[in-house]
């Protein structure tokens, strides 16, 4: 399934990806710090959902309460759950 979340607090507005069962690819950020998004994409790329969650939920950007990563955790935990829901 592909997925589009819409950020909140962050500099990047909308993260895109692709799930299927709990892994997660093809993550794409719209906006934000082109480099450093590009290479959370890349890193990340084939994880599950789980293993995002552990290593970037609960990341902050400055003096935010979250950052692009937390938002990317955040993210790929709603679409898995909406996608077991049914």
């Amino acid at each position: 399934m592909d997925y589009t979340y819409n950020t909140s607090m962050v500099c990047s507005s909308q993260i895109s990806f692709h799930i299927e069962d709990d892994v997660v690819t093809n993550i794409r950020f719209l906006g934000g710090c082109n480099g450093n998004l590009k290479a959370i994409s890349k890193l990340v790329d084939g994880w599950t959902v789980d293993k995002i969650e552990k290593y970037l939920r609960g990341n902050t950007c400055g003096y935010r309460p979250t950052s692009c990563a937390d938002q990317l955790a955040i993210a790929v935990r709603r679409a898995y759950n909406e996608l077991h829901a049914s």
